[in-house]
């Protein structure tokens, strides 16, 4: 290896302070860095120079989209005919409307996680655009229902207790209901802003400005207006597997009705869920961990069986590999490599 290779390879990984910037950031994803330098005990020079390197590698990125609330969503799941994995994993991950892909070992082969306008839209938009993919063989589709937690909620949990302190008050996972249509879709001016911040969720108001096309003034009006009515979400992602974050694992489940809205909200505070939501069908909780290896399953599904009596796990799929994640297109090791910004479909 070479001293640039040693240099480059250097670069593409995580320090301890790299993942308490991330978990500040993550708590915070636009405070300014005197105040994320604070909350790590560094200048703001150095978390704003470290910042750059993890952006500008891959290891991570903050991004916007727009809140659960205002959302028709489902979760696809692909069965793929033999050696057309490759070309229909792709070909999801270069659709607008598609926000998340991964490739999976179990029972079927590709989970696209999707969003549309309505119901009737969802399922022409499934049916004939992922169905109408060659190579599909065949899809399931999981209506979303009710968001318990998701991946802006979750936290790498590296920086110190005390650094919180520094920081706004950190946010409580609360259920949202999906809708069923959207009722008040985003002004155009709102939409160009909210393409800007998918790309970089930490743009100044002068960048922003500038990149939407209107006065920074406006910029930052339109923008705390859509954060003051819970219209836009914020997160800080990370390129997990070289966090230590190996394994994804996807579960379906069965929970009571009646026990369904409390064991969602006591799973979205478990440090290992980074999805719960419940779903039509008769598996009616899906439910994701992100894990430190495949040894880390069996204890999780210990404390799952422990905690949660009445919750009854029909599936366990593990993900081969992330694609796509939030709009942002991902290599085999989780690095960020482009973005595809966020369109609903047109069927």
């Amino acid at each position: 290896m070479t001293p640039d290779s040693r240099s480059a390879a250097a670069d593409v990984r995580f320090s301890e302070l790299d993942l308490a910037l991330v978990d500040a950031l993550q708590a915070a994803p636009r405070a300014p860095w005197s105040q994320i330098g604070r909350a790590l005990g560094v200048d703001a020079t150095t978390v704003a120079r470290r910042w750059e390197r993890l952006r500008a590698n891959g290891l991570a990125w903050v991004t916007a989209y727009s809140a659960a609330k205002s959302a028709t969503v489902a979760y696809v799941e692909v069965r793929c005919r033999p050696r057309a994995l490759e070309s229909v994993s792709r070909a999801l991950a270069d659709m607008p409307w598609v926000f998340s892909v991964d490739e999976t070992a179990g029972d079927f082969d590709l989970l696209a996680s999707v969003a549309a306008t309505d119901l009737p839209s969802l399922g022409r938009s499934v049916h004939g655009l992922i169905g109408g993919l060659k190579g599909v063989r065949s899809t399931r589709t999981r209506l979303g229902i009710t968001l318990y937690s998701e991946g802006g909620d979750w936290r790498v949990r590296a920086m110190e207790p005390s650094g919180h302190a520094e920081l706004s008050a950190p946010r409580t996972s609360a259920s949202t209901v999906y809708s069923a249509r959207t009722h008040h879709p985003h002004a155009p001016e709102d939409h160009v802003l909210l393409a800007a911040l998918g790309v970089d969720g930490r743009l100044g108001y002068t960048e922003l400005g500038a990149a939407a096309g209107m006065s920074e003034h406006t910029a930052r009006r339109r923008l705390q207006r859509m954060v003051r009515d819970g219209d836009i979400t914020f997160r800080c992602d990370l390129a997990h597997p070289l966090a230590g974050l190996s394994t994804v694992v996807l579960y379906r489940t069965a929970v009571p009705h009646t026990h369904l809205a409390a064991t969602g909200n006591a799973l979205a505070r478990m440090e290992e869920v980074r999805l719960a939501v419940s779903v039509s069908g008769s598996d009616n909780l899906l439910v994701m961990a992100w894990l430190r290896g495949l040894h880390a399953i069996d204890p999780f599904e210990a404390q799952l069986a422990e905690r949660f009596p009445q919750l009854k796990v029909s599936d366990r799929t593990v993900f081969l590999r992330s694609r796509k994640r939030m709009g942002r297109l991902l290599d085999p090791t989780g690095l960020a490599t482009g973005h595809v910004p966020f369109a609903l479909p047109r069927v």
